[in-house]
């Protein structure tokens, strides 16, 4: 397989190394995994297209050392799964992964009632920029905040009620109320889902006033979906 396909899907789950611990489900028909963050405030799924990896259910333990050593290898590379381990080779090297059992992996609840999104916004390649420099030049902001005045929204770093340094940023959305109140979730996050997700064929992010936005994206051979919970 190739090992750009493989980095791709890493990199849609782990986020910057934000998420280490994951089981990842291979098939005939490609891979996915379902993560959640150590604060519980983060979680999603991830599915590859590239159904060159071993078939089977393997516990990535740290990601970050996965990472490190597919790092040696050459552009295309074969996958093999042992009792222990997964291999990777090429034609000069081969690594061994060890691999970790399923049950330390944290278990990912389902959604069960996800609730009316109010607010639907787009995130355009211009918006996916400006955020992402607009969250290192106020890197201590730790939460990006949405609201709705008059039918038009905006996302704004540094938000309070007082007078604060803040970058306010327009957004193309769509809104079930003329007005939407200022609510809060995690910029950490928000950053690095669309560092993971640049320039995509569709990407869209929904809110909702109950507490709760949802990041979808589509590129080419992946599909990635988070879940985050507000930030009060």
């Amino acid at each position: 397989m190739k090992k750009i396909s493989l980095e791709g899907f890493i990199s849609r789950y782990n986020l910057g190394g934000e998420i280490e611990s994951v089981k990842l489900v291979s098939t005939d028909d490609g891979m996915s995994v379902k993560f959640i963050s150590d604060d519980k405030t983060l979680l999603g799924t991830v599915t590859s297209e590239d159904g060159e990896f071993a078939n089977g259910e393997f516990g990535v333990y740290t990601t970050s050392q996965l990472k490190n050593l597919l790092g040696v290898l050459d552009a295309n590379i074969n996958v093999t799964a042992g009792s222990a381990a997964l291999e990777f080779s090429d034609n000069s090297t081969t690594v061994n992964y060890m691999m970790a059992d399923v049950s330390v992996i944290p278990a990912v609840p389902d959604i069960k009632q996800i609730p009316e999104f109010e607010s639907e916004i787009v995130l355009s390649d211009e918006f996916i920029s400006r955020f992402i420099k607009s969250k290192s030049a106020l890197n201590e902001s730790d939460t990006f905040t949405f609201q709705c005045k008059g039918g038009k929204g905006e996302i704004i770093l540094g938000y309070a009620k007082i007078n604060s340094n803040r970058i306010s940023i327009k957004v193309d959305c769509k809104c079930s109320k003329d007005s939407i109140q200022p609510i809060s979730f995690s910029a950490k996050y928000l950053k690095e889902i669309l560092n993971a997700n640049k320039s995509p064929k569709s990407a869209i992010m929904k809110i909702a006033t109950a507490g709760l936005a949802q990041c979808s994206f589509e590129s080419e051979g992946y599909k990635s979906e988070y879940y985050l919970v507000e930030v009060k």
